[in-house]
C-alpha cells in the first residue's frame, strides 16, 4: 500500500526538480523564496560560492512588517530584498519559487521586487 504524502513533501520534490535547473552564479544569483503561514522570507544566493548576499524576511525588526502572512507584507518584503540587492551592486537575479506555485504572495513578492529595480 502506498504510503500517504504531505503537502510539505510534496513541495519539497518539486523544489528538488527546479533546482536541478537553476542555479545562482556571482553575475546573476538565485532569489530564493520560502513561506510559511505567518512569514515569508526571501534570499538572494550565490550558490558557486554556497552564500547568502543579501536577505529579507517578514520576521525582522528592521523590515516593519506587520504580518508576513498576506500579500501586502509580501510585497513590502519584495520592496526590501529588490532595495538591498541594488545596493551590494545585484541587477539581474534568477527567480527561485522554492516549489511553491506562482500565486498569490509569492507572486506579489516577485512583482514587487521587479517594481523596486531587479530583473528576472
Amino acid at each position: 500500500m502506498k504510503k500517504p504524502v504531505n503537502r510539505d513533501q510534496v513541495r519539497r520534490r518539486i523544489h528538488k526538480r527546479i533546482r536541478k535547473k537553476i542555479s545562482g552564479t556571482a553575475e546573476r544569483p538565485r532569489l530564493a523564496v520560502f513561506r510559511s503561514l505567518k512569514h515569508i522570507y526571501a534570499q538572494v544566493i550565490d550558490d558557486r560560492h554556497g552564500r547568502t548576499l543579501v536577505s529579507a524576511s517578514s520576521t525582522q525588526k528592521s523590515a516593519n512588517v506587520g504580518n508576513g502572512g498576506n500579500i501586502e507584507g509580501a510585497k513590502a518584503i519584495g520592496k526590501l530584498v529588490a532595495e538591498r540587492a541594488l545596493a551590494k551592486g545585484i541587477k539581474k537575479v534568477v527567480f527561485d519559487r522554492g516549489g511553491f506555485l506562482y500565486h498569490g504572495r509569492v507572486k506579489a513578492l516577485a512583482d514587487a521586487a521587479r517594481e523596486a529595480g531587479l530583473e528576472f
